[in-house]
């Protein structure tokens, strides 16, 4: 139980807080409804972050690329944990923002902004850090 639970009932606007609490979808109690409620939220993200897409693609193709250079199991560990930490960025990257967006609404707001931009410098940072891993992995395979 949460302190916002006993508004579950009817949409209400909570006092002083621009939020409209409407009842909740069915809450994950096993690890079934769990593993359900994640792979929603993975569809959701990927139907509606193209950049997710585009991660998802090059990730597929440096798998491929893994396949056909039959790069060792320290390698595929190496190329695994970079796409593995791209995803997880970028996940979390929509997560805050649509949070922000969700706190702030429509209003413009520097601080939000700036939240909004760290958030997206931490799946560049992912990225770069990916682009090193595969390349040092890859590139005795074609010098």
């Amino acid at each position: 139980m949460n302190r916002l639970s006993q508004y579950d009932q009817e949409p209400t606007a909570l006092a002083g807080f621009a939020i409209l609490v409407k009842p909740r979808p069915k809450r994950c109690r096993t690890r079934v409804d769990s593993l359900r409620c994640a792979l929603r939220g993975l569809k959701e993200a990927w139907d509606t972050q193209p950049n997710l897409r585009i991660h998802g693609a090059l990730g597929a193709g440096m798998v491929l690329l893994g396949i056909w250079c039959q790069i060792s199991v320290v390698e595929w560990m190496w190329v695994s944990f970079a796409l593995g930490l791209v995803i997880f960025a970028e996940l979390m990257n929509t997560a805050i923002e649509e949070t922000v967006d969700l706190v702030v609404g429509l209003r413009p707001d520097p601080l939000a902004r700036r939240v909004k931009d760290v958030s997206a410098a931490s799946v560049l940072v992912a990225a770069a850090l990916a682009m090193i891993i595969w390349s040092l992995t890859f590139v005795r395979y074609f010098v």
